[in-house]
């Protein structure tokens, strides 16, 4: 039987339509794509090349920029890690279900951990014909309920916690305030099998993606690649320091050696989809799970204000690329906001897969991405962190937030202010009063936290203070 080309798939598909109301149907031998979701951990906004960054090469993550389109408003949909790969799993704003705060390590808990009322993309992908596949950080709970070969991955490698030590030398030790973090140090997993670290996990990690494509190669695969990089500890073997010797401070020259290992990783994914012909059949989304922790690594998110756990934009917007080769434009910039939320119903989209009963809150961007639909994606994007002690709206060009321990909402014209410096909401009462509708509206759909995050150690806890100072100060 003759393979339908890939200009039929995209008719069958209805790239044109931002509609999931049905599941697509294709032709006969059409290939779907396969799709990549490639995430980093605390990336710092200005910390790749296509950003702006001088001191670290990033040459094969600027490639996927280069040949797809750089999302300037790409934001994740919490300022920390956990909630926010539970919004990117289920393409649903994770409040709506309390997945608000980092489990804690709690093997025998099972609360504590993405309630399983939600479904995963992987199991809405494997119904519909993709192998599945999760490298890396999980972080969605540690009990074996929330194990992701019972979310739908057929295939998982890596950390079920919330970090891990990247060699296995015990000589090196974790920073004070992570002692408290047991999942650190646990066992690999390969399924359900426990797997001795051996080797630089970075590196580990993109062996096991390249691995995966060559297994998967006939196609259609959805891989999720969850590296921890470049989240503390900052560990890096001497390979990859070599090639920051012009760096003084310590460490950002690891930070930068973590970040070139990943680079590299990618590189090597990007090579085995080219080995196997795969480049225009696959669509890869680059991002990180929240803005760079500027209070505890010397990241940088320049020009944003804040970082990681501030809904200032420091802490939500990020690195953000799609790329696929021969459908979306190569070299383009895309400036309307979009979420991670939205990677769920594009894949979706693509796939012909059947949608979830419950509402979604993403959209599929490829007709965004691609001109075919001139629209801005979403209306409005919210954020909401500790049960309501910080929050933030934006609408157009305009943010209305107000940071946790503040009375006042604060609001900005990114336009004009992508710093956050200028407060107009004594000048624009009318806009704050509709962003503070619009937020009240959509809190009040939103349930209260199932479980709170871990106790912080004393070092962090004195830098949350700090960075609390900080940003009332400004």
């Amino acid at each position: 039987m003759k393979t339908a080309s890939r200009r039929d798939f995209l008719k069958v598909a209805g790239l044109g339509l931002a509609s999931l109301a049905a599941p697509r149907v294709f032709a006969a031998g059409a290939r779907k794509p396969n799709v990549i979701v490639i995430l980093a951990d605390d990336l710092g906004f200005a910390d790749v090349g296509f950003n702006g960054c001088k001191d670290i090469a990033t040459p094969n993550i600027d490639a996927l920029a280069k040949n797809g389109v750089r999302c300037t408003s790409g934001y994740v949909s919490h300022p920390f890690c956990s909630p926010t790969r539970a919004g990117l799993m289920t393409g649903r704003y994770q409040q709506r279900f309390g997945h608000e705060n980092n489990p804690t390590w709690l093997p025998e808990d099972t609360k504590v951990g993405l309630p399983l009322s939600e479904t995963f993309l992987a199991k809405q992908l494997g119904a519909a014909g993709y192998a599945t596949g999760a490298i890396g950080k999980w972080h969605l709970g540690a009990a074996p309920c929330f194990h992701p070969n019972e979310r739908g991955f057929a295939e998982y490698f890596g950390f079920r916690g919330g970090g891990h030590m990247y060699l296995p030398d015990e000589k090196n030790p974790l920073p004070q305030e992570k002692t408290w973090q047991v999942e650190y140090r646990i066992p690999l997993n390969r399924n359900k099998e426990s797997v001795t670290h051996t080797g630089y996990m970075t590196d580990i990690l993109s062996d096991e993606a390249v691995a995966f494509i060559g297994r998967h190669k006939a196609g259609p695969f959805f891989l999720y690649l969850a590296y921890n990089a470049v989240h503390t500890p900052l560990q890096a073997p001497e390979k990859y320091l070599a090639r920051f010797p012009n760096i003084s401070d310590e460490k950002r020259r690891t930070y930068a050696a973590m970040n070139s290992a990943m680079d590299d990783g990618i590189g090597r994914v990007t090579e085995a989809l080219r080995k196997h012909g795969l480049e225009q059949d696959t669509l890869i989304f680059f991002l990180s799970d929240n803005g760079g922790p500027i209070t505890v690594v010397p990241c940088s998110n320049t020009p944003l204000r804040g970082g990681k756990g501030q809904v200032l934009e420091g802490g939500i917007r990020v690195p953000f690329v799609a790329c696929w080769p021969g459908t979306l434009p190569a070299g383009a910039v895309y400036n309307e906001p979009v979420i991670a939320l939205d990677l769920l119903p594009t894949a979706l989209a693509l796939a012909g897969a059947q949608p979830p009963e419950k509402p979604l809150d993403g959209v599929n961007l490829v007709p965004h991405l691609t001109g075919a639909n001139k629209a801005a994606p979403h209306e409005r994007l919210f954020w909401r962190t500790g049960g309501g002690s910080g929050w933030a709206v934006r609408e157009g060009r305009y943010k209305l937030l107000k940071s946790t321990g503040e009375q006042q909402s604060h609001l900005y014209d990114l336009a004009a202010d992508i710093g956050e410096e200028h407060d107009l909401a004594a000048e624009k009462p009318d806009v704050v009063k509709r962003l503070t509708a619009a937020f009240e509206a959509w809190n009040a759909q939103l349930v209260p936290p199932i479980f709170e995050s871990p106790r912080p150690g004393p070092k962090k806890q004195q830098q949350q203070q700090q960075q609390k100072k900080k940003a009332k100060a400004k």
